[in-house]
C-alpha cells in the first residue's frame, strides 16, 4: 500500500496540518525513545479538540493502544488507533517547557546555535498553533506517542525506559478532519541527561470503510460506540458521507 503523503520530523522539529478523516496516520520511530508529543482539533471547528480527561474516563484506562480512541470535548471520535507495536502510549505526561528543557539538558539558545538549540513541546506548540489561527490558551493535554508512563503503588508517575525500540510503529485512523499538532521532543518524565535524537516518519495512506459491526475500535466499549454514533451524526448533519459500511 503507497502512502498518499510521507513526511520525517527531525528531533526537536514540529509539524501542524490537517488531515482528512478517512485516513490511516501511521507513526514510525527511527530510533529507540522516540517521543510525539501531539494535540489534535477539529479543523472545521477549532474550539472543538481532544479532551484526555473524557478520553481515559470512557475507556476505563490511564493509557492508550490499539482499540482506544481519542475523544473530543463534544464525545465525538477524532481517531482511533488501530495498529500498535508498543501496546502503551502516555496520555498523563504533558509536554516538556523552556524551563524543563534547560534545566535538564542545558541552556541553548537559538542566537548562538540557530537550529540546534534544543526547542520545547510548549514552544513548538504555541508557534504551531499560532499558525493555525490559535494561541497559547488552546493548548490542551497532550498525547505522548512512543513514551510509556505509569503510577506505582504510592501514586508517583514512572518513565519506562527502553519501551520504544527502532522501528516502532502506531496507526491513528482519521474519524473526523482533523488538525494535528506534532512536536517531536522529548517525554517530560523521560530521565535522559542527553536530549534524544530520534526522528520520526508519518505516512498517511487512504482507509478502508469501517464496519460497524466488526471495527474493534466502534466495539471496544459501549462508551466508543456513542462517540462514534455522535461523529458520523455530525457528519450526516454536514451532508458529508462518512465511509460507514454496516453488514
Amino acid at each position: 500500500m503507497n502512502s498518499v503523503w510521507s513526511k520525517t520530523i527531525p528531533a526537536g522539529g514540529k509539524w501542524s496540518g490537517t488531515i482528512c478523516k478517512g485516513r490511516l496516520v501511521k507513526f514510525t520511530a527511527q530510533g529507540e525513545g522516540a517521543n510525539l508529543s501531539t494535540l489534535m482539533y477539529n479543523a472545521h471547528n477549532l474550539t472543538e479538540r481532544y479532551n484526555m480527561p473524557d478520553t481515559l474516563k470512557a475507556q476505563h484506562t490511564s493509557h492508550l493502544t490499539k482499540g482506544y480512541v481519542l475523544m473530543s470535548d463534544n464525545g465525538r471520535v477524532l481517531a482511533s488507533i488501530v495498529e500498535d507495536s508498543l501496546g502503551w502510549h502516555d496520555s498523563i505526561s504533558g509536554y516538556t517547557t523552556r524551563d524543563l528543557t534547560d534545566s535538564k539538558y542545558g541552556i541553548t539558545t537559538y542566537q548562538d546555535l540557530r537550529n540546534n538549540w534544543l526547542r520545547s513541546g510548549e514552544e513548538n506548540f504555541i508557534m504551531e498553533l499560532v499558525r493555525n489561527g490559535l494561541s497559547a490558551r488552546d493548548i490542551v493535554p497532550a498525547l505522548n506517542l512512543f513514551s510509556k508512563v505509569y503510577c506505582d503503588e504510592k501514586g508517583d508517575m514512572k518513565f519506562r525506559e527502553g519501551h520504544c525500540s527502532l522501528g516502532a510503529s502506531v496507526t491513528l485512523r482519521t474519524e473526523m478532519d482533523t488538525l494535528f499538532i506534532f512536536s517531536n521532543t522529548p517525554n517530560p518524565l523521560d530521565p535522559n541527561k542527553e536530549y534524544p535524537s530520534v526522528p520520526i516518519t508519518i505516512d498517511v495512506f487512504e482507509a478502508e470503510p469501517i464496519d460497524e459491526n466488526e471495527d474493534i475500535c466502534v466495539n471496544f466499549r459501549p462508551e466508543n460506540k456513542r462517540a462514534f454514533e455522535n461523529t458520523w451524526e455530525y457528519y450526516t448533519l454536514l451532508g458529508i458521507n462518512y465511509r460507514i459500511a454496516v453488514k
